[in-house]
């Protein structure tokens, strides 16, 4: 039952970033010229949309499908690691033209050169994990 709600929920939402051509190169590209507010507006609505479910999750101590906690931990506020970390996700976004979310929306939507992009992905995941342990906190 928890897969059927995870897959209706992904199906959902990759229809929602397809319709709203936030997977779309041509409005990711208009973007990063600032050559128009749509993009803009997508994220600041998920910015404000997410900040509002964490403080809900957080007053009612929600818990997830499963009954789990949700374990909203205190973040480490280095901000070398989240100015290196955003510097390479908007270079990896800026070249490929997506994000991690439209990857897969573009997977399904025929546009099969984007595998490349998601075996790069995976990969700079992987070797992340790998060594993530061996750089400074």
């Amino acid at each position: 039952m928890k897969t059927l709600v995870y897959l209706f929920i992904g199906t959902f939402f990759g229809i929602l970033m397809y319709k709203s051509e936030a997977a779309s190169w041509f409005r990711i590209f208009e973007m990063f010229e600032f050559g128009a507010f749509h993009m803009y507006g997508i994220i600041g609505s998920a910015l404000v949309l997410g900040v509002i479910g964490v403080q809900i999750i957080k007053k009612f101590n929600i818990k997830a499908i499963g009954g789990k906690d949700m374990h909203l931990k205190p973040k480490n506020k280095s901000v070398s690691r989240y100015a290196i970390g955003g510097v390479l996700f908007g270079l990896g976004w800026a070249l490929a033209g997506a994000c991690p979310g439209p990857m897969y929306v573009l997977t399904g939507a025929g546009y099969v050169s984007i595998l490349i992009v998601i075996f790069g992905a995976l990969l700079g995941t992987f070797v992340y994990g790998m060594v993530k342990n061996k750089l400074p906190h």
